[in-house]
């Protein structure tokens, strides 16, 4: 019997590497993968829609939905999850006390609808306490010259957002002409000895934000072309199923105290430790696990112009996946 194929593009990550190789099937679909660098992937997919299934920017995503765009429905599998209090960069030897300094400077993010600047932005204005109005936003490629925002945005009255197409972040940056950068990935000068982070140990300023607020900030979904679900509705939760089973088998092998499956030690600890702190599953995929970060993201996305209208955690999803079997 033939099975349905489709493409898919996504990160070269341990926990989806299982469903990537074949080891881990969905059910009644043959996947055609593709691992790229994820601003690649992101790029062609908003763009040119190349894939049938891909990794996809959270932040571009719930833009589209807020304009009612129709083209992607995403499923709720979260390839990446990264705290974003570690994404904050000064000139080295410039670090402030307190991130309360970043208010009257100028700061450069790369996009402003990038998913970790929504976190980012969303961890000032409600656990520092700075306005978003009280920031210059300077928006450049970060290594790279020339790039441009992917969604149309509806700022705010009073944010004040200047592209400069033909300069890079860590330039600016280094010759004084912004005060900071908000970025998932890291400024040239971070290597090179010449940037540092805003925080000296940022883990702990994360640690504590998750622990007041319970927020474990979701960075990519996996979404697919919506005509995919519309012809093969069935896809959605076949799909989740797969994505599942890959991640657990992926935490088995972190556990596996007999060898070392990645070339780090005491493997197995880290993943004991997270889980006293977030729970039996560290990395939960589903609606309802993760509501709490979901709905503090379309809540950041909508106060900062990212998101048109308010949407509701429900509509990210499709029907067929907000709910499921029991026996």
């Amino acid at each position: 019997m033939n099975k349905l194929s489709l493409s898919l593009a996504i990160g070269d990550y341990d926990h989806v590497r299982d469903l990537v190789s074949g080891r881990v099937r969905a059910e009644g679909i043959d996947l055609l993968p593709t691992n790229l660098p994820v601003e690649e992937i992101f790029y062609r997919f908003t763009k040119f829609r190349e894939w049938d299934i891909s990794e996809m920017s959270f932040g571009k995503y719930v833009s589209f939905v807020s304009q009612d765009a129709g083209r992607y429905v995403a499923i709720p599998v979260f390839p990446s999850r990264v705290f974003r209090q570690s994404s904050f960069y000064v000139r080295a030897g410039e670090r402030p006390a307190g991130p309360e300094w970043l208010a009257g400077k100028r700061v450069g993010v790369p996009e402003w609808a990038q998913t970790a600047s929504i976190y980012s932005r969303g961890w000032l204005a409600h656990t520092v306490g700075i306005a978003l109005t009280d920031i210059d936003w300077v928006q450049a490629g970060v290594n790279d010259a020339g790039r441009a925002e992917k969604v149309a945005l509806k700022l705010p009255a009073g944010i004040r957002l200047t592209p400069v197409p033909d300069r890079c972040l860590d330039e600016m940056l280094l010759a004084g002409d912004i005060d900071a950068i908000m970025s998932a990935r890291p400024p040239r000068g971070l290597a090179e000895g010449r940037i540092e982070r805003l925080f000296a140990s940022p883990r702990e300023v994360e640690r504590r934000y998750f622990e007041s607020t319970g927020i474990f900030p979701i960075m990519h979904v996996v979404a697919m072309r919506k005509e995919v679900l519309d012809r093969h509705p069935w896809v959605a939760m076949n799909l989740v199923k797969a994505f599942t089973e890959a991640k657990e088998r992926s935490i088995e092998r972190a556990l596996d105290i007999t060898c070392s499956h990645f070339p780090l030690p005491w493997i197995p600890d880290a993943i004991e430790d997270s889980r006293a702190l977030f729970g039996a599953d560290p990395w939960p995929y589903g609606i309802e696990p993760n509501r709490r970060t979901l709905q503090a993201f379309v809540d950041f996305a909508h106060e900062q112009g990212v998101c048109h209208r308010r949407v509701s955690v429900d509509e990210l999803f499709p029907e067929q996946v907000r709910s499921t079997f029991k026996v």
